[in-house]
């Protein structure tokens, strides 16, 4: 699995000053890096990916009245946008997938209710099963994680969890659908 705090020699950090690597807090000073530390929720003491995808969940019930294409453009937008912005943090930070680079959370969590009900408890099932295919990372999330470098690695892996909670999600609404009298 990859080590999400291994250094990446080979990216020189534009942040760097005198060979120092900066902190993900210096960072924030710089609006480059907001998105994807997911506007400060990836600094977080504990569970910065869990913060990650809480900012997910705001947005998601922020969007949630727009027309799906609308929904769906902004998804796709924020993935693109977040492989630039993960992989511009990434080499500041020195770090391949820093704990601090959420916008791959917030994304994931996206994608997860692209196709879920955002009424009643469905939004927070969805944030579970997001999280767990997202930490558990069963193949080929896993070998995803491990191969795929720079800003589309950081985002493809998440991408793929999203996929398989949302496919888990939509599995359990029509089994609630099928035996609600």
């Amino acid at each position: 699995m990859a080590n999400r705090e291994s250094m990446d020699i080979r990216t020189a950090s534009p942040d760097a000053v005198g060979g120092k690597r900066p902190a993900p807090r210096d960072l924030l000073g710089q609006p480059g890096h907001w998105p994807a530390l997911g506007f400060g929720a990836g600094l977080a003491p504990r569970a910065p990916g869990t913060a990650g995808t809480l900012v997910g969940v705001a947005l998601m019930y922020a969007l949630r009245d727009i027309p799906w294409p609308g929904y769906l453009a902004l998804v796709v937008l924020g993935f693109a946008f977040g492989v630039w912005f993960c992989a511009r943090t990434a080499r500041a930070l020195g770090v391949h997938d820093h704990p601090a680079i959420v916008w791959d959370e917030v994304i994931g969590y996206l994608v997860t209710m692209a196709l879920g009900p955002a009424t009643g408890a469905w939004p927070w099932v969805g944030f579970v099963l997001f999280r767990l295919f997202d930490i558990v990372k069963p193949w080929p999330i896993s070998w995803l994680d491990r191969r795929v470098g720079g800003g589309f690695g950081i985002m493809v892996d998440d991408l793929l969890a999203a996929v398989y909670a949302l496919a888990t999600m939509r599995i359990i609404v029509l089994w609630f659908d099928s035996y609600v009298p």
